[in-house]
C-alpha cells in the first residue's frame, strides 16, 4: 500500500499493526520531500537525522497505543522545536535556535508524532503569500503559479503534496483556514484559547496573542478529531482546569440545522465561491437537513467586520517596530474620513488608548453573545472560508499597498478578511471542508464551517460527514 496520500490515523494503525515500520514511513515522507519538493519549497527547515533517531527509537518500544504513533509530520515555521529556528521569516533569525520546543509540538510528539521538519510562512505570519527573504517561495501543488495561502502556506502545500503525514498551523486572520481551503484540505481553527502554544521563554509571547490559535491541516476530518483530543486543554503551567467539549447533537445530516452564508453585499466574493456553497445547501437540504439560507446573526455585519479589523491591529500591534508605528502615522494623517477599507480602518488603530480598547473589547463580549444565542437556533454556519479560490503569487510591495479583482470588482487586498475574521474575530471554532474544483479556476474550493464558542466537536462532526458524503480530500495531478 502507498501510504502517502494516507490520514495520520491511517498511517498511524499501519505502524501500529507493524505493516510499516516507523522508520521506514519516515524515510518514505523524507524520499518524497528530497525527490519532489524543490518544484514547490515547503519544508524549508529538515530535522532528518533526529527524526530517524526517535523513529528507531519508536520502533523498538512495545507500547505503540499512542494515537499518531510513529505518524511523520512537519510544523509551521513559526512553532519552536528546540534545535531549530523559529524565524517568521527574518534573517537576523536564521542562526538562533530555539532552545524548548512548544507545548502544542510536544504534545504531538508525546502522541506518538515525528517532527521532521518545518514548512514555509511569510515575513511576520502576515499575508496569503508564504514568501521570505530566508527561505523563498512557496508555491501551490494543485498550480505552482498560485500561492499555497499564508500564513500556514507551507504547511497546507506540503500536505496536499504528500509531503508530510499532517501538518499544525496557526490562525489569526485564516491562517489555517485559508491555506486549507487553496489546497483542498480539511483545517480546524479551534475555539480561541482552547491550545497553548507557549514555546521558547526568550521568544514566546508568555500572555498569547489575542485572536490567534493553533490548529490542525489534514487530509482527513478524522485526523482533525484527533488531533483535537491530543492538542486541546489548558496550559499547564497556567490552571488545573479540565476539559470538557460539548458532543454534536446530530449523528447524521438529515439531524442538522444548518445556516448557509454563501454572500455578503459589499464584500466581493467570486461565483465559482458562492455556487459551491449553494449546491452543498442544495445536496444538505435534499439530505433533510433543515436549512435557511437568510439567518445570521443579531448585528451588523459590516460594524462587526470592521469591528474585528480594529482588534486584529490591536492584537498585532505589540510587535511592530518603532519605525512602522511612524510610517503608520504618517498613512493615518494622509487619510480621508471617507477611506474606509481594511487597511484604513486597521492603521487607524496606530495610537490607540487603552480605555477605547476596552470599549472595543465591550462591544466584541456582547456580540459573541449574540454569535452564542445564533447557535442556539443553528448546529453550524456554513460560509465561505475567503472570496477566491487560490492566488496568483503577488510579491509587489506591502499587502496594504495592493488590490485584487474578486467577482469582477478591484478590491483592497486585505478587504478579503471579511469571511475569515467575521468568525474569529469573536473567538468562535471553524473547520473547513473540501468541496472540489472551481468550475472556472479548476482550483479547491473549501468551505468554513463555524460553530459556538467551544463546540469545536460540533464543526469537526459537520466536516466528517461531508467527507462521508463525498467531499473528501484528493491528491492534486501528478503528485
Amino acid at each position: 500500500m502507498d501510504p502517502t496520500f494516507l490520514s495520520a490515523s491511517q498511517l498511524a494503525d499501519l505502524v501500529r499493526t507493524r505493516k510499516i515500520g516507523a522508520l521506514e514511513l519516515l524515510d518514505h515522507y523524507i524520499g518524497r520531500v528530497e525527490a519532489q519538493d524543490g518544484r514547490i519549497n515547503a519544508v524549508v527547515v529538515r530535522d532528518f537525522d533526529r527524526a530517524r533517531t526517535r523513529a528507531r527509537m519508536l520502533d523498538s518500544q512495545s507500547d505503540k497505543s499512542a494515537p499518531f504513533f510513529g505518524v511523520p509530520m512537519t510544523a509551521k515555521e513559526s512553532f519552536d522545536i528546540a534545535g531549530l529556528p523559529s524565524t517568521r521569516g527574518h534573517m537576523a533569525a536564521k542562526d538562533k535556535p530555539a532552545r524548548v520546543t512548544t507545548i502544542t509540538v510536544r504534545r504531538l510528539e508525546d502522541a506518538g508524532a515525528v517532527m521532521f521538519g518545518k514548512t514555509n510562512v511569510p515575513v511576520d505570519l502576515a499575508d496569503w503569500q508564504s514568501y521570505n527573504p530566508v527561505y523563498g517561495t512557496t508555491s501551490n501543488p494543485w498550480n505552482t503559479e498560485r500561492t499555497p495561502g499564508g500564513s500556514s502556506g507551507g504547511s497546507a502545500a506540503a500536505a496536499a503534496a504528500g509531503l508530510t503525514g499532517m501538518e499544525i498551523g496557526t490562525d489569526i486572520g485564516g491562517s489555517i483556514r485559508v491555506p486549507a481551503h487553496f489546497c483542498g484540505l480539511f483545517g480546524h481553527k479551534p475555539t480561541f484559547g482552547l491550545i497553548p502554544n507557549f514555546g521558547d521563554p526568550a521568544t514566546s509571547s508568555a500572555a498569547g496573542t489575542d485572536i490567534a490559535v493553533s490548529g490542525p491541516i489534514t487530509r482527513s476530518a478524522s485526523d482533525l478529531a484527533v488531533a483535537l483530543e491530543v492538542l486541546a486543554g489548558p496550559d499547564p503551567d497556567e490552571t488545573a482546569l479540565t476539559l470538557n467539549l460539548p458532543a454534536p447533537r446530530f449523528r447524521s445530516l438529515k439531524d442538522m440545522r444548518i445556516a448557509v452564508w454563501a454572500e455578503q453585499p459589499g464584500q466581493a466574493t467570486d461565483g465559482e465561491t458562492v455556487a459551491k456553497i449553494n449546491e452543498l445547501a442544495d445536496l444538505l437540504e435534499r439530505e433533510g437537513a433543515t436549512i435557511s439560507r437568510t439567518a445570521r446573526p443579531a448585528f451588523d455585519p459590516t460594524e462587526a467586520f470592521h469591528l474585528y479589523l480594529r482588534l486584529l491591529e490591536s492584537a498585532w500591534s505589540g510587535r511592530q517596530t518603532e519605525a512602522v508605528l511612524a510610517r503608520n502615522r504618517e498613512r493615518v494623517a494622509a487619510l480621508k474620513d471617507s477611506d474606509m477599507s481594511a487597511d484604513d480602518i486597521m492603521v487607524r488603530m496606530v495610537d490607540l488608548t487603552h480605555r477605547a480598547w476596552l470599549g472595543m473589547n465591550e462591544r466584541r463580549f456582547q456580540w459573541r453573545r449574540l454569535w452564542s444565542a445564533f447557535f442556539r437556533d443553528w448546529d453550524v454556519l456554513l460560509c465561505p472560508v475567503i472570496g477566491t479560490a487560490a492566488l496568483p503569487h503577488r510579491q509587489d510591495g506591502a499587502t496594504w499597498e495592493r488590490t485584487m479583482t474578486v467577482a469582477g470588482r478591484e478590491i483592497a487586498y486585505n478587504d478579503m478578511l471579511f469571511w475569515p475574521g467575521i468568525t474569529c474575530g469573536y473567538h468562535l471554532p471553524a473547520s473547513v471542508a473540501p468541496l472540489g474544483l472551481g468550475a472556472d479556476s479548476g482550483l479547491p474550493i473549501g468551505v468554513q464551517i463555524a460553530g459556538p464558542l467551544y463546540g469545536d466537536r460540533i464543526t469537526i462532526e459537520a466536516a466528517a460527514l461531508l467527507e462521508q458524503a463525498g467531499f473528501a480530500f484528493k491528491p492534486p495531478p501528478s503528485w
